[in-house]
């Protein structure tokens, strides 16, 4: 691959199924890919869902694959129970900062609220200079094309720069994924802009 491909990726997405079975499709071929290139999938540790399928697939590939867990959610059973690195921490706080730390870049496919609250977490600290890690959201299906539209709105009503939309990339195909982190700006950006009162 001619790109600049990242050791590690974290991947958030649902821990249900949804109602496109696109979704689960390339949650699978997604998984491929990152064992295919020798990157580490880092997820959120679920053995259900578009988390399962992902983690399947990359360990199908022989690729390696780090859960982070909190232990509220190992006790459900909603753990994978055969990852190559499970890490089990107490908090959904704690879960988002390891999974953070262990990874050069984002990728989001379909999901939930929680999904959204990973996607956000990132997104904040990515605005607000406090890293530059790329963040790619692959819009299967046309899934994603509300946040679109609400992030454009965000900036139209004057509560985001322009300059923060170029923080998240929204891909339509997998094949996209890895050439787009590769051409994501590292440089903080322009500095939040206060409006004081």
């Amino acid at each position: 691959m001619s790109v600049s491909v990242p050791s590690s990726l974290c991947v958030f997405c649902g821990s249900r199924f949804g109602v496109d079975p696109g979704g689960r499709d390339v949650a699978v071929r997604l998984g491929e890919l990152l064992a295919r290139e020798g990157i580490t999938l880092v997820y959120g540790g679920g053995g259900v869902g578009l988390m399962g399928l992902l983690a399947n697939a990359a360990l199908k590939g022989g690729g390696r694959v780090t859960g982070v867990i909190p232990r509220f959610l190992l006790q459900r059973e909603a753990g994978h129970p055969a990852l190559t690195e499970t890490v089990v921490v107490e908090t959904m706080h704690e879960r988002k900062l390891q999974m953070f730390e262990r990874s050069d870049a984002f990728v989001v496919l379909p999901g939930g609220i929680g999904t959204l609250e990973e996607l956000f977490e990132v997104l904040s600290w990515r605005t607000l200079g406090l890293h530059t890690k790329p963040i790619v959201i692959v819009d299967q299906g046309g899934f994603w094309g509300p946040l679109a539209a609400l992030l454009r709105g965000i900036v139209e009503g004057g509560f985001a720069e322009r300059s923060h939309l170029d923080h998240v990339a929204f891909v339509s195909d997998l094949k996209d994924v890895l050439p787009a982190i590769a051409a994501m700006p590292r440089t903080t950006g322009v500095e939040k802009r206060l409006d004081r009162v």
